[in-house]
């Protein structure tokens, strides 16, 4: 399986260089987005490893970024979430001491934070959005050595969902998947179809020449089995087939 993939820059025309890092685990992509002029770079949504099984965390998938960055040669400025993650950990706390670099996330966290105070029972949890450096409005921008990154603020699969528009390349993370999958859930607490479906738009308005950077790939061939001559599908456990099969 390939688990990395490289949209080279040109910082004349305004692009930046994206690698993206695939993790299996939870089918998300991470990002290294950097300009070439300067090697300044982001990293965008960069995933904690974490076995629900263990309940053991590892750093298997930052680690491979900050290896990408030394071989580079790239300096991170800044560490950016789109949204709080429900599939995933957030390693943006493990690369920001690894780094130095800033962490951000759009200022809505602090609504999803409120409604997890409630529905979670967690009174002591700060629901101010101190746990990033830095809170983005809409419409707030950026530098990235000699490119622009833009804010847009891009709610309906969570409220504080935000997509970076970078140069020529826009990272919408949820809002938009890949053809074949369509777009995000919006069922979360504070999600809104209508509000996606307006998110959308707004991505779609972009200039033709956008590249669009999803979050996640759920590859391709996960459907159900073909249906059998009765014309209905089965998902079948075989027992007893494997010969000296120990007993958990």
């Amino acid at each position: 399986m390939n688990t990395f993939a490289l949209s080279p820059g040109n910082s004349k025309k305004g692009r930046p260089t994206v690698a993206g890092f695939f993790d299996p685990r939870t089918f998300s992509i991470q990002y290294v987005v950097s300009d070439p002029a300067t090697r300044r770079c982001v990293i965008i949504d960069p995933v904690l490893d974490f076995d629900e099984k263990a309940g053991a965390t590892a750093t298997l998938q930052a680690d491979a970024l900050l290896e990408y960055i030394e071989h580079e040669g790239l300096e991170v400025d800044w560490i950016l979430d789109t949204h709080p993650h429900a599939d995933h950990f957030s390693a943006a706390r493990y690369l920001h001491d690894k780094t130095g670099a800033p962490t951000a996330i759009g200022r809505p966290v602090t609504q999803v934070q409120t409604l997890w105070k409630e529905i979670y029972h967690w009174p002591d949890l700060r629901d101010d959005g101190s746990q990033w450096d830095r809170l983005f409005d809409d419409g707030d921008t950026f530098q990235l050595g000699e490119l622009e990154v833009r804010v847009m603020h891009s709610p309906g699969h969570t409220l504080a969902s935000i997509t970076y528009v970078i140069g020529d390349a826009a990272f919408v993370h949820d809002t938009l998947f890949q053809p074949d999958f369509g777009t995000a859930r919006a069922d979360f607490p504070g999600g809104s179809a209508h509000q996606l479906w307006h998110s959308i738009q707004a991505i779609l308005a972009l200039p033709d020449d956008t590249r669009l950077f999803t979050g996640h790939d759920y590859m391709p061939d996960g459907r159900l089995p073909e249906p059998e001559s009765n014309g209905r599908r089965y998902l079948k456990i075989p027992l007893d087939a494997l010969d000296g099969a120990a007993w958990a």
